[in-house]
C-alpha cells in the first residue's frame, strides 16, 4: 500500500469518528500529535486526537468533511491533505447545551510516514472561529 493510499484511509476512518481502534492501523504505535489551537494544547498522541475527532461526533453528528486537496511528498515521507468541515450542533455532550448554530471550518492535515505508516500528524486549524461559530466561545 501506497503511503498516499494509507493517508486517505486514516484520513477517512479520522473524519468519520472512527476513532483509534480502527484508525491505528495506518499508524505506529506512539504516533505523535501537534497542532497550534488551544482546544487541542494537551493532545499530544494522534490516538487521542483520533478519539477527540470521534467525540466530536456527539455533540455535531452531522459532521462531514469537504476534502479540497490531497497530495504526497514521497521525498520527504508526508502527506497533505486540506478539508472543510461541515456540522452544525444538535446533539448532546458540547460545551453547552446545543446550539443548533452549524460551522464550516477550514483545515489541514500534514501526516509523516516512517516505514509505511504515520509516525506523526500535525494539524493546521483556527479554532477559535469554529469555537465561536458554534457558539461554543
Amino acid at each position: 500500500m501506497t503511503q498516499e493510499q494509507t493517508a486517505r484511509d486514516f484520513f477517512e476512518a479520522c473524519e468519520t469518528g472512527k476513532g483509534w481502534d480502527v484508525c491505528h492501523s495506518w499508524c505506529h504505535d506512539g504516533a505523535t500529535f501537534s497542532c497550534q489551537a488551544d482546544a487541542l494544547a494537551d493532545t499530544t498522541t494522534l490516538a487521542a486526537y483520533a478519539d477527540w475527532m470521534k467525540g466530536l461526533l456527539g455533540p455535531i453528528p452531522d459532521g462531514r468533511y469537504e476534502l479540497k486537496a490531497f497530495a504526497s511528498d514521497v521525498e520527504r515521507g508526508s502527506v497533505v491533505a486540506a478539508a472543510v468541515f461541515h456540522g452544525t450542533q444538535t446533539g448532546e455532550g458540547g460545551p453547552v447545551a446545543p446550539t443548533g448554530k452549524s460551522v464550516a471550518s477550514e483545515y489541514a492535515y500534514v501526516m509523516v510516514f516512517d516505514g509505511g505508516k504515520i509516525s506523526h500528524m500535525t494539524k493546521i486549524w483556527n479554532d477559535v472561529q469554529a469555537l465561536r461559530a458554534l457558539g461554543w466561545g
